[in-house]
């Protein structure tokens, strides 16, 4: 979509009206809306519109913290979801240069979801991957302390380009479930269509996400970004 002209044309027209912060009410923030909803599971009723994904992903862990009432995030090794504080102590990209010792008290990682080079191969290898978020969940619960949610991509972006394994994401979903967390689906960098089969990610693995972060493609490069919820976190983040 970049520079074609139908994109481009949409955009100059889009600047030459009165632009607003979404407080502001407009008709057009309800049409986008619409639109966007028609494309996600009747599960998420629910959007909140930011400005980049690092703001998707920093709203996500917000509404997890009074969803939940707990801190602790489960995320993928070498997985990145912006540069804000709290994206940044879930990415492993930035911090995990040593071992593992950078890693913040409240997140939780686990291997690279990689069935070619990772650190399991062969067959099975989704179900052991998901082995590894329940030794977080784990890990968790010795310390105390309840599940917050998991993050992860569909498609690993920083990391590689890694396509999750079958089986991993809906087995690993059903275990932060159990252990009271929500899932969260990070589509900043796969949503909107990129994946050509499906419009999002997560709909490659047959599972519902409880949060889902949009960001770089829903603007074409404009800073317009959103987070999708199911009316329950929604209600809770309201009230919170």
């Amino acid at each position: 979509g970049h520079e074609h002209y139908a994109v481009v044309r949409a955009g100059q027209e889009q600047m030459a009206l009165i632009n607003t912060n979404s407080r502001y009410l407009h008709e057009n923030i309800n049409a986008l809306a619409k639109e966007l909803l028609a494309t996600l599971p009747s599960e998420l009723s629910v959007l909140h519109f930011v400005n980049s994904g690092s703001e998707a992903n920093e709203l996500a862990i917000r509404m997890v913290k009074a969803a939940t009432g707990q801190r602790d995030m489960i995320a993928s090794e070498v997985g990145y979801h912006g540069n804000s504080n709290m994206c940044i102590d879930i990415s492993s990209y930035k911090f995990d240069g040593k071992g593992g010792q950078g890693t913040p008290e409240h997140t939780h990682i686990f291997p690279l979801p990689d069935a070619f080079r990772g650190k399991y191969t062969g067959d099975g290898t989704g179900e052991r991957y998901a082995e590894e978020v329940q030794k977080q969940i784990q890990i968790v619960h010795k310390k105390g302390r309840g599940v917050g949610a998991l993050i992860v991509e569909p498609i690993i972006s920083c990391g590689g380009q890694i396509e999750l394994p079958e089986g991993f994401l809906a087995k690993a979903y059903g275990y932060v479930r159990a252990a009271g967390g929500l899932c969260i689906s990070d589509e900043v960098q796969t949503g909107c269509g990129r994946m050509g089969k499906t419009f999002w990610g997560f709909q490659l693995h047959g599972v519902v996400p409880d949060i889902v972060t949009i960001g770089k493609p829903l603007g074409n490069g404009h800073p317009l970004a959103a987070v999708a919820c199911t009316r329950q976190v929604a209600d809770k983040f309201a009230n919170g």
